[in-house]
């Protein structure tokens, strides 16, 4: 989803930094090989988290969301030189292609996997981080936010994507849309919740940054 005019959102890609050869490749065979190649974060909001991951040079990573690596190959590329990042997704039929580019990137080494469920997963994780991804099913955003809060470090980054939701944030909702009708909880709770100060882009689908107090 792109909110800019498309000259404009045309003009802001022509004038960012090109993503890496091994991204292209990843997206081209997800796009050939699996469901919903949407899903991939894509090579403008890839090189923002890669520039954010570059700037906070974190030392632990969570992502709550793998899909096919992407995102996860783009927050690797600013880890500090004893960084690494845990990463969880439902769909163990992904892992094999995860693994085949983790692989090639040469960050094999930095990247833990888990596969099953984030809820039960996340609390059994006795790490401390400084940046979560949060990129999964939106209608436990909330329960992510909670799960994950006390285990931020002071200063840590939290980046929760597609908080637009293609603009249903904004339309009246169907009251059968929970997504929906869970991310304006959710961003509503971001802007307000005293232990973070937040800012919602309308970067493609929506990225929020929120810092940890």
């Amino acid at each position: 989803m792109h909110f800019l005019p498309e000259k404009i959102d045309n003009y802001v890609v022509a004038h960012s930094q090109e993503e890496p050869n091994i991204l292209q490749e990843l997206t081209k065979e997800t796009w050939q090989k699996v469901l919903n190649p949407r899903m991939l974060s894509g090579a403008f909001q890839g090189r923002i988290l890669s520039m954010i991951t570059k700037i906070i040079q974190p030392k632990n990573i969570l992502e709550i969301g793998t899909y096919t690596g992407y995102s996860a190959l783009c927050l690797a590329e600013g880890l500090s030189s004893e960084g690494k990042i845990i990463t969880i997704d439902k769909n163990e039929e992904l892992e094999t292609l995860q693994n085949k580019y983790f692989e090639k990137s040469g960050f094999r080494s930095k990247i833990t996997q888990f596969v099953g469920n984030a809820i039960e997963i996340i609390p059994t994780i006795d790490e401390k981080f400084d940046l979560v991804f949060i990129d999964a099913d939106k209608s436990n955003y909330i329960n992510y936010f909670h799960l994950i809060i006390d285990k931020m470090n002071s200063g840590g980054i939290i980046l929760s994507d597609n908080v637009l939701w293609s603009g249903k944030v904004v339309e009246a909702l169907n009251p059968k849309d929970t997504d929906t009708k869970v991310l304006l909880a959710y961003n509503k709770m971001m802007n307000e919740d005293t232990r973070i100060e937040t800012i919602l882009l309308p970067i493609r689908d929506g990225l929020t940054i929120s810092r940890v107090l």
